[in-house]
């Protein structure tokens, strides 16, 4: 389990506690709290709350009702370290283009305006890879061993395919490493019912057609920072009017992808899926007429409506997999 393939706290303002550990002064030393901070933040905890918010309710759904406590907080739990982990790596590999990129310049790994970074490398590697096997040691022995393998190979996929091959080296780069934050899903199913069964794959390609629209909309947004460091982002290498184009038709595949579920979730969550649906297609062909009339594109509108969107999506998935009678409500 993995991070969203999207740094979507980059969005915003740098928080007090990144503030704090943004930088040391040469020499200075560093206090355990700092240290911990940094290493927190490391980990990009909203983007992790984003993976949990899909892992929960595909557990409601694979249970068709509520798993136990303890299994929901050890799958919680792993899944947490091991997107920790993989968030971690991802910004110890990526250290160097973030200290170019003004929106990850204050990340605790990066040194710059007179001062030392808070954290060294060496720890962050730690971390990551200690962050990796609590997560793997967690997952396999108290929920199973298939879950741990699928968040396992998160991990790998995030860092190895995606950090360093993709993402420096095509445009493609968040269409083919978002599968990474595909993975939560999977995870959830398989510590519930230890398999893979297709709702889950289903799932996952929501997440994987979600991906796209939702990256690129922030992409838009803070292109001229992925032109600065070299990283061939779509928004990059091609004009708005084929970003928005790509968007919409993206857009239009998670809306049919979601629809597919509804013979297994049920009437109800096809009535969510259809109307939350088309509130998003909506605010996507918004913006491609914006940017067809040369307007400002106003991505964010859609980056913050795309998290709005998939949270309440998953909230339908939770609430309708709970509903009693359920062979009445899916009809």
């Amino acid at each position: 389990m993995t991070q969203q393939v999207t740094d979507a706290p980059a969005g915003r303002a740098p928080t007090a506690d990144a503030a704090a550990v943004a930088g040391l002064a040469p020499g200075a030393r560093r206090s355990v709290g700092v240290v911990a901070r940094a290493l927190f933040l490391l980990t990009k905890p909203r983007i992790i709350e984003l993976l949990l918010v899909t892992t929960l309710p595909t557990m409601f759904l694979a249970k068709r009702g509520v798993p136990s406590l303890a299994l929901i907080a050890v799958t919680l739990v792993g899944g947490a370290l091991a997107a920790g982990s993989a968030n971690t790596l991802n910004c110890f590999l990526d250290r160097d283009i973030d200290a170019i990129m003004r929106r990850t310049s204050r990340r605790p790994l990066v040194a710059g305006h007179g001062q030392s970074a808070t954290i060294k490398p060496g720890e962050a590697l730690a971390s990551g890879v200690l962050l990796g096997a609590a997560a793997t040691l967690l997952l396999g022995l108290l929920a199973n061993w298939l879950a741990a393998g699928l968040a396992d190979a998160a991990i790998l996929f995030y860092v190895f395919v995606y950090t360093m091959v993709l993402k420096r080296r095509t445009a493609s780069n968040i269409v083919i490493g978002g599968a990474a934050g595909c993975f939560p899903v999977l995870v959830g199913w398989a510590a519930v019912t230890g398999t893979v069964s297709w709702p889950a794959v289903v799932l996952f390609a929501v997440i994987f057609f979600w991906t796209p629209p939702h990256f690129w909309a922030l992409a838009m947004k803070f292109k001229d920072d992925y032109a600065s460091a070299g990283v061939p982002m779509l928004p990059v290498v091609a004009t708005a009017k084929t970003v928005a184009r790509k968007i919409v038709l993206y857009s239009y595949g998670m809306v049919v992808v979601t629809l597919a579920l509804t013979p297994y979730a049920g009437w109800v969550y096809g009535a969510c899926a259809l109307g939350l649906g088309g509130w998003f297609l909506v605010e996507a062909h918004r913006l491609q007429s914006r940017v067809a009339a040369g307007e400002s594109a106003a991505p964010m509108r859609l980056f913050h409506l795309s998290i709005a969107y998939l949270t309440l999506l998953f909230a339908a998935v939770a609430i309708t997999a709970i509903l009693p009678w359920h062979g009445f409500w899916r009809g």
